[in-house]
């Protein structure tokens, strides 16, 4: 019998622990609205961004600390998030382009963007910080008048990690 206790405090089992790590990372692409966008109406059937037509172009600022670690994606709206009713069809137009830069080089960004549908992708390859406007304007039905109202429509800019 004593050698069986003996025995079975050799193989004594050992003890377990399961620790956490854990961890938080910082964003290192920040995006910030510089300027927000007005619609001007230029002839009654058409709203738009652009200044010669009385608007005034939103500005988006990226923000980014990790070079080539990130794409902006900025997408030009094709509806209204809130508009009095509209019994038409709309065209929609719209494009984004880089209007500042804190480094020379990112002025590049503007002849190697792509475009798909209505977003616009730009490969952030500096650190630094970039800002964008993107024009936008919409035409109803065929120069149909708009109707009198408030009308909201959103870009969306998002900050893709490659």
């Amino acid at each position: 019998m004593k050698y069986s206790i003996a025995i079975l405090s050799l193989v004594a089992f050992p003890a377990l622990a399961n620790v956490e790590i854990t961890g938080s990372v910082e964003a290192k692409c920040v995006i910030q609205t510089t300027k927000a966008g007005v619609y001007g109406n230029p002839i009654a059937s058409k709203l738009s961004t652009t200044p010669a037509d009385g608007g005034i172009l939103p500005v988006i600022r990226y923000d980014v600390s990790i070079a080539d670690s990130y794409t902006a994606n900025i997408t030009h709206p094709t509806a209204f998030s809130s508009s009095p009713s509209l019994t038409d069809t709309l065209a929609w137009t719209g494009s984004t382009s880089v209007t500042q830069t804190s480094i020379a080089g990112m002025s590049g960004y503007e002849a190697a963007k792509i475009v798909v549908g209505n977003t616009t992708i730009f490969d952030l390859t500096l650190a630094g910080s970039t800002w964008f406007s993107t024009a936008s304007s919409a035409v109803y039905g065929s120069a149909k008048a708009l109707p009198g109202g408030n009308y909201t429509a959103v870009v969306q800019a998002t900050c893709i990690a490659k």
